[in-house]
């Protein structure tokens, strides 16, 4: 492992489905887990933002038979505040300061320190600050997924690198639980990515790097201590490459 970091503000994706365990809908356990790699990183200057998904509360596109699409995923983006609010609160306890950014605007209806409207020159800013910023509330609009949050909010805040905490460790070309024979990828462009149509990610959220030249690493999250692997430049995971970059692949 390099002895120095090789990113220095990262987009950190997580699903809400790690969030829960045992059988509760938010594991405190699984938070606590979180707070020594998050403050170790932080003791590297690393600038951290975090998209959460809400997949252990609502799973929005399931319901389409049930309600219209946009209903369902206005639940969805209420439910990542939540989750956002949860992590939030487990960090502040442990004295790590940190901000949750809306893209739904709560005021008047509550008031929570530390919960305000997403603005992106705010984000830089607790960022450059050694703030933790959480982003909620999905993009503020339905149809959009969590990775295409997480892709857009990596391009908003200038992220070196967005990086997709999984159970899974890594990308394959069909699913590692059903097939024993799946092929891992190590390395893969983002534009080969689309065309395989892998779907680790939404093609949006793909389309997004791949114009912006955003690299995406998927990693899993487990054994804790991942996320300092994947910094530190350990070739954990897949690496998923803007095309421009091809010859990275050599």
């Amino acid at each position: 492992m390099n002895y120095k970091p090789v990113y220095n503000r990262i987009l950190l994706e997580l699903s809400g489905e790690m969030m829960a365990g045992n059988g509760n809908t938010i594991d405190i356990k699984v938070l606590n887990s979180l707070i020594p790699q998050l403050a170790e990183l932080r003791s590297f200057e690393i600038q951290i933002g975090i998209v959460i998904g809400a997949g252990n509360i609502w799973r929005g596109a399931g319901k389409g038979n049930s309600m219209n699409r946009s209903k369902a995923d206005m639940i969805g983006m209420l439910g990542t505040v939540i989750n956002a609010l949860a992590i939030q609160g487990v960090l502040e306890k442990s004295s790590i300061p940190t901000r949750v950014l809306s893209a739904i605007n709560f005021e008047p209806v509550v008031e929570v320190e530390h919960l305000e409207p997403y603005v992106g020159k705010n984000a830089i800013k607790y960022l450059q600050n050694k703030e933790i910023v959480i982003f909620a509330g999905g993009t503020g609009n339905p149809y959009f997924t969590t990775d295409t949050t997480a892709a857009l909010r990596a391009l908003q805040i200038g992220a070196d690198v967005l990086l997709k905490a999984t159970k899974v460790d890594g990308v394959y070309d069909s699913n590692p639980t059903e097939n024993i024979n799946a092929k891992k990828f190590h390395k893969l462009s983002l534009k080969q990515a689309i065309q395989m149509n892998l779907k680790v990610m939404d093609a949006t959220a793909f389309c997004i790097c791949e114009e912006n030249n955003i690299s995406i690493v998927v990693f899993a999250l487990n054994p804790g201590g991942n996320i300092k692997k994947v910094v530190f430049g350990e070739e954990i995971g897949t690496l998923l490459y803007p095309s421009r970059f091809d010859d990275i692949s050599k």
